[in-house]
């Protein structure tokens, strides 16, 4: 897409100085949305509309890549879950026989995560399909399959709670994460029976541990909340898989396609086949 940008910022240059700050920011915001790059899914339930993000370059770059080389062509959504996620990218879905299981297939590779905090699972995100953390804990996605959020809207009382379960988490992976690093001492100190020194250094890891989750709060923005609340998404997944991307238009395709019927796998009965192009 070719845009003129010496024409934005000459106009930005003439709204008024006290309001200008703020109008800027809008407009440097707008020229970031024109310029993503662009993609359309045509499936037979109609077309959905993508915009792939910049500061997620490996996977938006990734995707391109396969788009341009037909990769997608032919595959089908053969993952739908209601109110959840629609999932696609499978190689091996290409012609697959009724009642085959799928979504093990992809090229023979991963893509680094690529989390952003402005990027989450709210109703429309692209994001990026992964094996589980017990076999992947570095948590890198499938170098092709990926799934569109719908989820569900939830509420404030049930975000903080959320939060509250997050916080948890977080101070009970830190305090796992400095145990392994003082193992030694551990199991020294297990071995001649020292149980006033274990006592201690389980009182100072876990304070340790809390401490080092106050310099690295998790939990929900302000637009977070909001998305979740009005639109809804799936809040849960946020900083587990990549998101890098929305849709821009089709929403009511995804939802046409979480309304198909389904088998014990969640493949839907019926083959919902895609083409991927560029389109900006």
């Amino acid at each position: 897409m070719h845009i003129n940008l010496h024409l934005y910022i000459e106009t930005a240059n003439l709204i008024n100085t006290d309001n200008r700050t703020h109008k800027y920011k809008q407009l440097i915001k707008y020229i970031y949305i024109i310029t993503m790059a662009k993609i359309k899914i045509e499936t037979p339930k109609g077309d959905i509309i993508v915009r792939l993000y910049d500061d997620t370059p490996k996977h938006r770059d990734n995707m391109l890549k396969l788009v341009e080389e037909g990769f997608y062509n032919g595959t089908l959504f053969h993952r739908v879950i209601k109110d959840f996620m629609v999932q696609g990218g499978d190689p091996d879905s290409k012609n697959a026989p009724k009642g085959k299981q799928l979504g093990a297939g992809g090229p023979d590779y991963t893509i680094e995560a690529e989390f952003t905090p402005t990027h989450f699972h709210k109703r429309g995100a692209l994001a990026a399909a992964r094996l589980g953390d017990e076999v992947n804990p570095n948590k890198e996605s499938s170098g092709s399959q990926f799934y569109i959020v719908l989820g569900e809207k939830y509420n404030q009382g049930q975000l903080k709670q959320m939060e509250k379960q997050m916080k948890q988490n977080q101070e009970t992976i830190t305090f796992n994460d400095l145990v392994t690093y003082y193992k030694k001492e551990i199991m020294e100190m297990r071995k001649n029976r020292d149980r006033a020194g274990l006592q201690e250094m389980q009182e100072r890891l876990m304070k340790e541990a809390k401490e080092i989750c106050k310099q690295n709060p998790v939990g929900f923005s302000a637009e977070q909340m909001e998305a979740y609340t009005t639109i809804g998404g799936t809040p849960f997944l946020d900083g587990e898989y990549t998101v890098f991307g929305e849709v821009e238009e089709g929403l009511d395709v995804v939802d046409a396609i979480q309304n198909v019927d389904t088998d014990r796998a969640d493949r839907p009965t019926e083959d919902i086949a895609m083409t991927i192009t560029r389109i900006d």
